[in-house]
């Protein structure tokens, strides 16, 4: 009784007062304000974008930018902004990829079970917006990465109810935007969710075909893209990547050695997140915790030896994993989770490390640092290796199923929170 009494989770998720929201849409704004007056284009990556949609309009190749890293769905997806005014693109993209993040962060929470009105859901989205640096980075920036930031949890919560056709759409049509989530396709392997991983690798690629065919260079991709990806990019590319593969040779380490330990880890990695996909059990270890950390463990596997590897690329699975926090088990629970987050504190000075160029070492250091706290919870988690109770799968009727710890949208009973 005491221990329950003394667990702040308890706290946590009770409703918040109307001042935390206000707080919360103080900062949220704040930052839109700011990115809005100081970028063009809604940021320099999506800049990237919408001038390869413009040279594709006046009949060009979008792939002539050596930058341009996307899929040719991504140049049809990015035409409509080919066309609105500068200034009001400036303010719209900075509001599209903030409305992305946070309903990423809504997603995780109703994945885990987590009341939407509670103070964890507004401290939680304002932790992250003051407290992380990727955060306010990607909306800088507005890249595309935010689009996946709000399809891992959007997907698995689709999964978690049994919906994994409707979880491959999701996931695929964020691949066909920006194929940064391709690794999740392990996922609906170890599930055995053959159908919802056909339809995961079907939409991009038929969103690809079918704009590749409108494109002058209809192979640019192949072509040019990935030999560029697969040389290291060039010295712009390869001074913010946060990969070991990139930054290891940075101080001395040749580049084989760094890339056979980046696959070593990798490969690791995805061995842990098979251990904790078959692990059974309660708590965390249920369809929501077992969904989140599998999936973030593919991600930051892949992170490890992926070309590029930025320090945004992080958004994709730390609100996933911060959200699951009330729930017992959750590998916030631990400490190392947030010590390896401290280097993403923003305002703080690290030694050496102050300078844009040097980033990518702190960057390094949370990925390499969450890479390992998660494989190591799942290892722990992992013990057992009977095979786990199955998800839950929609009814004959297509409803999505009455789930213990899930918010539904229907008329059945939820039980309360109980972390």
């Amino acid at each position: 009784m005491s221990e329950h009494k003394s667990d702040i989770s308890g706290w946590l998720v009770r409703r918040a007062t109307w001042h935390l929201w206000v707080v919360l849409g103080a900062v949220l704004a704040a930052l839109v304000v700011r990115t809005a007056r100081v970028t063009s284009d809604g940021g320099m990556d999506n800049a990237i974008v919408v001038r390869a949609a413009r040279v594709w309009l006046a009949g060009g190749s979008p792939y002539d930018d050596s930058h341009f890293l996307y899929l040719p769905s991504a140049v049809l997806a990015a035409a409509p902004q080919a066309v609105i005014p500068r200034g009001v693109l400036g303010v719209l993209v900075p509001v599209a990829v903030t409305g992305c993040l946070v309903g990423g962060w809504v997603c995780a929470l109703r994945l885990h079970g987590v009341p939407l009105r509670s103070r964890f859901a507004a401290l939680g989205l304002i932790g992250l917006a003051v407290g992380f640096a990727p955060f306010a980075h990607l909306v800088l920036l507005g890249n595309w990465t935010a689009t996946a930031v709000l399809a891992l949890p959007w997907g698995l919560l689709l999964a978690g109810r049994g919906r994994w056709v409707a979880a491959g759409v999701v996931i695929g049509a964020a691949v066909a935007l920006k194929p940064l989530l391709a690794p999740v396709g392990l996922l609906f392997v170890f599930a055995g969710r053959w159908r919802g991983l056909g339809v995961m690798a079907g939409v991009p690629v038929v969103a690809s075909v079918g704009a590749a065919l409108l494109l002058p260079d209809p192979a640019g991709f192949f072509t040019r893209t990935l030999p560029f990806l697969l040389r290291g990019g060039d010295g712009f590319v390869r001074l913010y990547e946060a990969s070991p593969i990139a930054v290891l040779p940075r101080v001395g380490v040749p580049g084989v050695v760094a890339a056979g330990g980046a696959v070593v880890a990798a490969g690791v990695g995805v061995g842990c997140a098979y251990r904790r996909w078959w692990w059974r059990g309660g708590g965390a270890g249920g369809g929501a915790g077992r969904l989140a950390e599998t999936a973030a463990m593919l991600m930051l596997s892949a992170f490890l030896v992926s070309r590029p590897s930025y320090d945004h690329y992080l958004l994709v699975v730390v609100p996933l994993l911060v959200a699951g926090v009330p729930g017992e088990g959750a590998v916030g629970r631990g400490p190392w989770l947030w010590v390896a987050m401290v280097s993403q504190v923003p305002g703080v000075s690290w030694p050496y490390l102050e300078a844009v160029q040097r980033r990518a070492f702190r960057d390094a250091v949370t990925l390499c640092g969450l890479a390992v706290a998660l494989a190591v919870h799942c290892c722990r988690f992992g013990r057992d290796l009977s095979p786990p109770p199955p998800l839950p799968v929609p009814s004959s009727r297509g409803s999505a199923p009455s789930t213990p710890g899930r918010l539904s949208g229907g008329s059945a009973p939820r039980p309360p929170f109980r972390p």
